[in-house]
């Protein structure tokens, strides 16, 4: 059994890249940000050319995400997994510096996290911000730079937690999803099964009574269909 959850918008309260972007890069992020929404380039594409945009020190980009909060229930959920013997994984189509970040300052940094690498390269008092994405793939119907169902396991009793756009080619993988937001709109019009939730606490609830019972098969929910 292998717990995968996203990171932007799940555990973090707000989506971390977009909260560096709009305090610490040039302007001209946003532009990228249009070319994506319009489909012009895909996600990995867009946020490899936004992190190239920032402008700032490490010291910098560190306090911008020391600034960002994540759920208050995610560290019992966390703990929930870890008593429970539930391997716990983060997997994001975020950067994995500003998650190891972000957890590491409450405490949670001792989870695998698959996510787009980040390279800071300091010379000279000038500091650039390079990005890649090893975990992309062509054929990703999410088109994302970290396509999630090429990354969870292929087999075994898999619980998803997740919220937005790149989740959805991993959302049909896993036999146990939670969702919300645009995640969980976009299983409820595909028909696959999921649990609605809004914060990390009604999830660790769910699962304490749940576990017996994981075997069997989930319905939709009717209440979000």
């Amino acid at each position: 059994m292998q717990v995968y959850c996203d990171f932007d918008g799940t555990i973090s309260v707000v989506d971390g890249t977009d909260h560096v972007l709009s305090r610490l890069a040039d302007p001209a992020w946003e532009e990228v940000e249009t070319l994506w929404l319009e489909g012009a380039i895909d996600s990995g594409e867009c946020m490899r050319r936004q992190v190239a945009l920032i402008r700032a020190s490490r010291a910098e980009l560190d306090a911008v995400l020391d600034g960002i909060a994540i759920d208050p229930g995610f560290a019992d959920f966390a703990a929930f997994c870890h008593a429970k013997g539930l391997p716990l994984t983060i997997v994001s189509d975020g950067v994995d510096y500003f998650i190891r970040r972000i957890l590491a300052r409450h405490g949670l940094d001792k989870f695998p996290v698959i996510a787009n690498r980040l390279s800071i390269h300091e010379q000279g008092g000038t500091t650039r911000f390079e990005l890649v994405s090893p975990h992309a793939r062509k054929d990703c119907t999410a088109a994302s730079g970290v396509c999630k169902c090429a990354v969870i396991a292929p087999r075994g009793l898999r619980i998803f937690v997740g919220d937005g756009r790149s989740d959805f080619c991993v959302s049909d993988k896993p036999e146990l999803v939670y969702a919300k937001g645009k995640l969980a709109d976009f299983c409820a019009d595909a028909g696959t099964a999921f649990i609605r939730y809004d914060r990390f606490a009604e999830i660790t609830a769910h699962l304490r009574t749940a576990l017996p019972g994981l075997a069997q098969p989930l319905q939709p929910d009717t209440e979000a269909a």
